[in-house]
């Protein structure tokens, strides 16, 4: 035996050990070697495949537009883009796959090798996880959001007025439409009433109709929101945000379940469940005479709170893949993850956006990241100057004079957010209850205005 027979036989030896696939072609794409790996995860035999065109062994959803063929023609490697493939048996096999040339001694270009890892076992995982750490559209691992989870079902069943409180972007329309969802009414009409948009003076009229003559411009009948609820669920979003006036009104209907087209003596019945959402502790604004007490108490027969995203860090691994997934389809890209330095940016991140915001950062990324991963570089500017500003540590007895607004201004915004509860504002902050007094009082902050 020579020598480079013996060479022949070695590279074989290499490639049949490898678990990843690998196969080469020559210049017109033709197959000429094929690993066992390559046999086991496609199901065609190496004798199969050799001699025969690439496209022809791996029906790949990216056959039309080939990176081998672009490998070939520029030069340029591909690195785990992920793709997927049709298996001897007809199923999807997805597989990521880098691509590289093949250049002779003399720097002569004899084909192409591309190796390819099956991602099956990986794709099993995640979607067990999704299903693990999901309920309709909302993912979430925390143990707070999974006790939420686990009476969901119950709530959906009940005829029972809800009240969801939460900041903004902290998915309380989610959870609203997994109500719906989940509820006997499911089959029925979702309508959603940003209370917050309406202006005061078209609420009444877009809510609850009108009957031509109810006003000048009332030429013919028009037919309010809830008509079209039909027996469904109607969601009122931002409630807080209703003027006292108005709120009178929304009390009668979740008393009486009746209303009154504006300019009209007939009363409707309404066949509907009402949900509702605010960013605002609705507790506190009956304590300011900003909300009636009444209306409060018939919209908080069942009430839960949502935490803020940096309350609930477990789940930013999650809704980031959630994200990518949605934007991929969304868009066409290949798009695997984000890399390790973007999620410990994110990870340490405060997100005064919430979910929402999350959301932007990767679809930001989305519209930069040429290639299979999204970097430090594709993230939005603005995210990393505050990178150092918004994870200062306020656990640290020894502040910097530099960060003294800063802190101050975090502990202003946790008093107002926990309507002056100074104990609730501690936990949030995740300092104790005496440090928080302590700081209080060298800002000379007045909790009672909160």
């Amino acid at each position: 035996m020579n020598e480079d027979q013996e060479n022949i036989d070695f590279f074989k030896v290499i490639l049949s050990s490898i678990a990843d696939g690998v196969f080469t072609v020559n210049s017109q794409r033709i197959i000429t070697s094929f690993n066992r790996a390559a046999e086991k995860i496609t199901g065609v035999p190496a004798s199969q495949a050799v001699g025969k065109h690439c496209q022809d062994v791996f029906h790949s959803d990216i056959c039309e537009n080939c990176l081998l063929q672009d490998t070939l023609e520029t030069g340029i490697e591909a690195i785990d883009r992920p793709v997927n493939i049709i298996n001897n048996q007809g199923d999807k096999i997805p597989i990521s796959i880098s691509t590289a040339v093949l250049k002779s001694e003399e720097g002569k270009i004899l084909g192409a090798v591309e190796t390819f890892r099956d991602l099956s076992t990986i794709e099993h995982l995640r979607k067990e996880l999704r299903r693990s750490y999901s309920l309709e559209d909302i993912i979430s691992k925390s143990p707070r959001m999974h006790k939420l989870f686990a009476i969901l079902p119950d709530i959906a069943e009940s005829e029972s007025t809800v009240l969801i409180q939460g900041p903004s972007g902290s998915g309380k329309e989610l959870f609203a439409r997994a109500i719906h969802n989940l509820s006997p009414r499911k089959n029925k009409n979702y309508v959603v009433i940003n209370c917050g948009t309406l202006p005061v003076q078209l609420f009444e009229s877009e809510l609850f109709g009108y009957v031509k003559g109810a006003f000048t411009d009332a030429k013919t009948d028009k037919e309010g929101k809830l008509t079209k609820v039909n027996g469904g669920t109607v969601f009122f979003d931002e409630i807080g945000e209703l003027p006292l006036s108005t709120q009178v009104k929304l009390l009668r209907l979740l008393q009486e379940r009746e209303y009154e087209p504006l300019g009209s003596t007939e009363t409707i019945k309404a066949n509907l469940r009402v949900v509702a959402a605010s960013n605002k502790d609705l507790k506190n604004l009956v304590a300011q005479a900003k909300f009636r007490d009444d209306l409060y108490f018939r919209l908080a027969v069942v009430k839960f709170d949502l935490p803020a995203l940096k309350d609930r860090r477990e789940d930013i691994p999650f809704l980031v893949d959630h994200f990518i997934r949605k934007f991929n389809a969304k868009t066409g890209k290949k798009i695997i993850s984000v890399s390790p330095n973007v999620m410990n940016i994110l990870m340490r991140y405060n997100f005064p956006g919430n979910i929402r915001e999350l959301e932007n950062i990767i679809e930001h990324g989305f519209v930069l990241c040429h290639g299979s991963i999204i970097k430090r570089e594709h993230l939005s500017p603005e995210l990393l100057p505050r990178e150092q500003d918004s994870f200062t540590d306020i656990k640290s007895e020894s502040t910097p004079v530099t960060e003294s607004i800063d802190e101050q201004e975090r502990i202003i915004n946790a008093i107002q957010n926990c309507g002056g509860a100074v104990s609730k504002a501690a936990e949030q902050l995740g300092i104790h209850r005496t440090t928080l007094w302590r700081k209080i009082k060298r800002y000379n902050i007045n909790i009672d205005q909160y």
